[in-house]
């Protein structure tokens, strides 16, 4: 017997959707806090010392925690082509906006610095800002079209033609609502963060704006359901499944339906408990941050993070990218994958090296763990930003 038919193609395929999902709320929590701290900032910093607190607060590891978007990536561009191909051309100048954000923020770090003036110290903080900002806020904006379908289609030898005309139509306004919820998301659990690493007025600000984040993503979180509910049009295959058949989208036949996002819930009302996650978990995230708890206003955020993102999952299930111009090519958990033993492979090295990373990353800060030391910064100390 073959080794990779040890484990069948529609349970393979079910993995690494679960695995893809695993790697995105990995990266918007580990990278998540970073980003929100980038964005707070200019706002919980008042004085040249304090600025140096929240940057430190994140400068020891935010270069591993964008290991999980490397990661993310990766799974997309093996384990699901056709997705890695539409996502990454259709939103190719998203996808550059994102990578011009990220530069800014080696950059930053390296450079503030390098020089004592109050406008060159400045001019870089708020490039940290923009680039927290704007990742924060394009991924968000990309979830949101993703949700109400993207223009593509396939023709009859698979190739694969976006439609779509500029950036700005990305900028629609509910692509725009999940853009803000996604900044209120990694503002939220920016200052949980901070929370956990500083003292003084930088926690007693991030504390403040955090609440107010923690308010927005619960209010932008339910907003957003009740608009995909009542505005936007979900898709369905009306054509029999096959989870086991070839990677050909063009074998099924697809509509578009009211509601049609939400019929997961009905069919499996254990699935209500992602968006039950995402409310309580911004709720008790708000509670937290304003009495003071610490680790448990950063786990809160943490849950309230993974409730939301594994909405958009259990939602969408099993198409992952949905087309408005032609549904039948939408793509779906069981006809754009790649081959039985690629995810077999896949999966093997996952498990291997998986456990690896996870324990170094909990390794990494279990030595990094306490509040940022102020008379440490203030030394001449070549390992502080």
């Amino acid at each position: 017997m073959i080794l990779h038919t040890l484990i069948d193609y529609d349970v393979l395929r079910v993995i690494w959707w679960l695995l893809l999902g695993v790697l995105l709320i990995g990266f918007a929590v580990m990278d998540g806090f970073d980003l929100g701290t980038d964005i707070l900032l200019p706002f919980v910093a008042q004085t040249d010392l304090e600025r140096r607190v929240v940057i430190n607060a994140i400068g020891p590891t935010w270069e591993g925690n964008q290991v999980w978007l490397i990661l993310g990536g990766g799974a997309i561009f093996a384990a699901w082509p056709p997705l890695y191909a539409v996502s990454f051309s259709g939103f190719y100048l998203a996808m550059f906006a994102i990578l011009f954000a990220l530069i800014l923020r080696p950059v930053g770090f390296k450079y503030r610095s390098k020089r004592e003036g109050s406008m060159w110290r400045t001019a870089w903080d708020w490039a940290l800002f923009v680039g927290g900002l704007v990742p924060a806020l394009v991924m968000g904006v990309a979830v949101g079209n993703v949700l109400q379908g993207v223009p593509f289609h396939l023709n009859g030898d698979l190739r694969i033609f976006y439609d779509g005309t500029t950036l700005f139509e990305l900028l629609n306004p509910y692509g725009l609502l999940c853009g803000l919820l996604s900044v209120a998301m990694v503002v939220m659990h920016g200052a949980g963060w901070l929370a956990l690493k500083t003292q003084g007025n930088v926690d007693r600000r991030a504390r403040a704006i955090g609440s107010y984040a923690a308010l927005a993503t619960l209010v932008l979180f339910v907003l957003g359901g009740l608009w995909l509910y009542f505005g936007v049009d979900g898709y369905r295959i009306t054509s029999a499944l096959v989870p086991d058949g070839p990677s050909n989208p063009l074998a099924k036949t697809v509509e578009i339906a009211p509601g049609a996002w939400f019929a997961n819930y009905a069919a499996h009302p254990w699935m209500m408990a992602g968006p039950a996650l995402g409310i309580l978990g911004a709720l008790a995230s708000l509670i937290l941050l304003r009495t003071r708890a610490e680790f448990t206003a950063l786990l809160a955020s943490t849950v309230s993070i993974f409730g939301i993102i594994s909405t958009v999952g259990v939602s969408m299930f099993p198409f992952i990218l949905p087309s408005t111009v032609d549904p039948r090519s939408s793509l779906t958990v069981w006809d754009a994958s790649s081959s039985h033993l690629t995810l077999f492979i896949m999966l093997v090295c996952t498990v291997i090296f998986m456990p690896i990373i996870i324990a170094y990353t909990t390794w990494v800060y279990r030595v990094l763990w306490g509040k940022v030391d102020t008379a440490e910064i203030q030394r001449d100390n070549s390992h502080a930003y």
